[in-house]
């Protein structure tokens, strides 16, 4: 299957109202951890969402939410588990063996997940990608209607100098960015006091240099790891944490940035 060209009508989702791409210019922010819990938060306020994970390479949401492979005979795509609609590249190979794909076949990837999986009707369809600008990124932007991108990152400039990357890159297919999300923002102690640990300061930076929102800082909290290996993320196994309460606020932001969005009719005409 090959992508539209520039300039064409945007393939239809039908029933999907928004579809949110959750990136990050390099590997290390968070940014799975963020799309899972961000994609709970969701639909803890009353949405309707499916997570689906473009990570060809390096799937991790069935681990974060407690699958693995299933048997596609008996196993229809997408998977509901926490309330979510699911798909990902981990149901379907085992977790031990690589992906040794070129683009194309990544490409042909993320299509079928998109328009072959019956998303139903939705609310939100959330996208986890890669690390990067590569195949995952260009093959949603030129395939899909997107309502916008959310870019996490940590507040450190050697992270920052990444999402600008990305950020750029969503701007250069003119995909709308919706705003920065700081992972691992700050860490308060059993003293009540707080520590940045990774800095201060590097998501709010970004924001104004971009001249979009900053739409969240998040908390590092030990018990996300936990949970993500446990196959539960935190919005669902502690949903009073403070970085639980932290992802609610997140997602209402986010939702008060898409509501009076419309996906684009046409897809962008992008200059490579």
């Amino acid at each position: 299957m090959q992508p539209p060209g520039p300039g064409m009508p945007a393939k239809a989702l039908p029933g999907v109202r928004h579809v949110l791409a959750v990136a990050s210019g390099k590997g290390g922010v968070g940014k799975s951890t963020v799309a899972a819990n961000l994609a709970l938060a969701l639909h803890k306020l009353g949405h309707s969402v499916g997570l689906m994970d473009a990570d060809i390479y390096g799937p991790s949401v069935p681990m974060m939410m407690g699958l693995g492979t299933v048997d596609q005979r008996t196993t229809p795509f997408p998977i509901l588990k926490y309330g979510l609609k699911l798909m990902s590249m981990g149901f379907m190979v085992d977790p031990n063996q690589a992906i040794i794909w070129r683009g194309p076949k990544v490409a042909q990837a993320v299509q079928a997940f998109l328009f072959s999986v019956d998303w139903g009707v939705l609310d939100y369809l959330v996208i986890d990608l890669p690390p990067g600008t590569g195949d995952a990124q260009l093959t949603l932007t030129q395939s899909a209607p997107l309502t916008g991108a959310v870019i996490v990152t940590t507040p450190q400039d050697i992270s920052l100098i990444d999402a600008r990357k990305g950020l750029r890159m969503f701007r250069e297919v003119k995909v709308p960015v919706l705003g920065i999300i700081e992972n691992m923002s700050h860490f308060i102690g059993d003293d009540g006091k707080r520590y940045d640990i990774f800095r201060t300061g590097g998501g709010k930076k970004l924001a104004q240099e971009a001249g979009v929102p900053l739409l969240g800082e998040l908390p590092i909290d030990p018990r996300v790891a936990e949970c993500s290996d446990q196959g539960e993320p935190i919005v669902s196994k502690y949903p009073d944490a403070p970085i639980a309460v932290a992802y609610l606020t997140l997602a209402q932001t986010i939702a008060h940035e898409t509501q009076n969005r419309q996906a684009p009719e046409a897809l962008p005409e992008v200059q490579l």
